[in-house]
């Protein structure tokens, strides 16, 4: 926690000096205040001086109202300290979450991730902000309050030997129950989390398979988890503020008592008394206030320690420090793969075993396979989603690991099987591509994805709303768009991650033809579990667990490849596979 406050204070350091003067200040005078007190009663009142009462009250009323405006400031630079240290924060986990791999994404996962950049920034906020206005005073004013106390009377301070140990040992006990139950939350919150996303991106799964009751017991049982561990909480801190309460209640009896056996006897002025029992006041609410820190900073300890893991997690995906940038080409775009074998992160085998073709520019490569073939994978090591753990990627003859992620991206154009679409509008999703694209440049590619003749027909053309996810529109009008977006970047590599899979036969005919006719030199890649889809590439790799077990183009591969031929042979008939 030092550490993450350290380092995004620093650019509030002048703030923060402020913040400290100012709390000097109050505390001082909130010191000085019972002294000024004990005169009047000691100097003014019972010496019948008026004069002084009226001079020394002038004086409490000018401090007070010092007070108080340094209050007001401290307060204020306080507050705007600590929000810009959650703002900060925010954006720095922002940050470090976009540069992540998938690997790293699938390791803290979604849910987590959410929380991490709210509720556990939202903690160590709360606790720098009232550290600012809380903690730097409280031991002011508590050791302040005992030096003062001393000076009014040495024998009555000596109840402060009894009261602040007794004090210091319950906030202990109760602190170190509290620390493993708060870091417990956090995790249950993390699954409160996991499950209501799950459950709002599954919905209509959920109603298909009429769920709904088992979804609603699954919520109730992360949610009574995440219940029981905080009444447990509230259980320590319910109990420790009677127990603190009557400590500082019978603080005051004792000292009222042994107090007023001292003024009687002559050895300790009233005055003196009454400034006593202001001092210990001030010495218990410093304690209080302590105790007050104490519920949040556990708390917030354990989310400083979450946001420490995203923001020291080791990427798995780097630049490289010395970047290469593949030499200038006349026909760039040349994709390798060199001996490739990949293994996700804690499985026991790998994915992809000895990978090794060419996809040239200018033509259409395919890759197709059953289902768990490991087509999906293959592709997403071009773009770095991840990386080959043997073997090399290579882009114009230069492994992708050697170039930067922003190099190997700008040459890529990637529609994944999933077609995701954000917020806005038509055309804000497809200048998601390039900014500068111009409405022509956006019908074009619109026309090309056989996308246009829809995007005509809704209210406001380009300017027409797309909500979250592209929810208000078709999978195949969602696909057609994700397609559009990918031509308007106008890239040196297409990736086809199974992207015709939501449209219709006729509709993928026209898409590929015009595809063909338009993308010119560039190179295309195309996973496609639809056979019709990919029998005119100019080549088809064929992958069976990991493996490839055929290369060539339809034809070539209908008549020598048994895998091929049961995948043809599964989605049509012997006259259509050889038409």
């Amino acid at each position: 926690m030092i550490a993450l406050l350290r380092t995004y204070l620093r650019p509030y350091r002048g703030s923060l000096a402020l913040v400290v003067v100012l709390l000097l200040i109050q505390a001082v005078g909130t010191l000085y205040l019972p002294d000024l007190n004990a005169d009047i009663i000691n100097k003014g009142i019972v010496a019948g001086n008026n004069d002084y009462i009226i001079s020394t009250g002038a004086l409490m009323l000018a401090v007070t109202l010092l007070l108080g405006i340094a209050s007001i400031l401290a307060v204020y630079w306080g507050a705007k300290a600590s929000m810009g240290f959650g703002r900060d924060v925010r954006s720095a986990i922002f940050r470090k979450v976009e540069s992540f791999a998938q690997v790293e994404v699938n390791q803290f996962g979604p849910a987590s991730l959410i929380t991490r950049n709210t509720n556990d920034v939202q903690q160590v906020q709360t606790v720098v902000f009232l550290a600012l206005t809380v903690l730097i005073s409280a031991p002011i004013l508590g050791i302040g309050g005992i030096i003062m106390a001393i000076r009014q009377d040495v024998p009555l301070s000596g109840l402060l030997i009894v009261i602040l140990p007794i004090m210091g040992l319950v906030i202990g006990i109760v602190m170190s129950r509290a620390i493993p139950l708060f870091r417990a939350m956090q995790v249950k919150l993390d699954r409160i989390n996991q499950v209501m996303r799950e459950t709002l991106s599954g919905v209509r799964v959920i109603r298909a398979f009429v769920r709904t009751d088992v979804e609603e017991a699954r919520f109730d049982v992360a949610n009574k988890d995440l219940f029981s561990t905080a009444i447990r909480v509230n259980r320590l801190f319910a109990l420790m503020i009677p127990v603190m309460t009557g400590i500082v209640n019978l603080s005051l009896v004792a000292v009222m008592w042994f107090g007023a056996a001292r003024v009687n006897s002559g050895e300790m002025p009233i005055g003196n008394l009454t400034a006593f029992l202001q001092y210990l006041m001030q010495i218990l609410f410093a304690v209080l206030m302590a105790v007050i820190m104490f519920v949040f900073v556990p708390r917030a300890a354990v989310s400083a320690g979450r946001i420490q893991e995203v923001l020291q997690q080791e990427l798995s995906v780097r630049d490289p420090e010395n970047p290469v940038t593949p030499a200038p080409s006349d026909h760039p775009g040349l994709v390798e793969f060199r001996n490739v074998e990949f293994g996700y992160p804690g499985a026991e085998h790998p994915v992809l075993f000895g990978i090794t073709f060419e996809a040239r520019p200018g033509q259409t490569t395919a890759i197709v396979g059953s289902t768990g073939s490991g087509k999906s994978t293959l592709v997403n090591l071009i773009p770095r989603f991840y990386d080959a753990t043997q073997g090399t990627v290579l882009i114009d003859g230069v492994d992708v690991r050697q170039m930067r992620q922003a190099d190997v991206w700008s040459r890529l154009g990637v529609i994944s099987q999933k077609a995701f679409l954000f917020s806005g509008t038509v055309a804000s999703n497809l200048r998601y591509g390039d900014e500068s694209a111009t409405d022509e440049e956006l019908w074009h590619a619109l026309e090309i994805a056989q996308g246009k003749d829809f995007v005509e027909a809704m209210e406001g053309g380009l300017e027409a709303p797309v909500t979250q996810g592209g929810s208000n529109l078709s999978g195949g009008q969602r696909q057609r768009l994700a397609i559009a977006r990918a031509l308007v970047r106008r890239a040196e590599i297409y990736v086809f991650d199974d992207s015709f899979s939501a449209l219709d036969f006729s509709t993928d005919a026209r898409l590929r033809a015009a595809l063909t006719k338009d993308l010119g030199e560039a190179t295309v890649i195309i996973v496609a579990q639809r056979v019709g889809t990919i029998m005119k590439a100019d080549r088809i790799i064929v992958l069976d667990a990991g493996r490839i077990v055929g290369s060539g183009t339809h034809t070539e591969l209908l008549e020598t490849n048994e895998t091929y031929r049961e995948i043809v042979y599964s989605q049509l008939s012997e006259a259509e596979a050889v038409a």
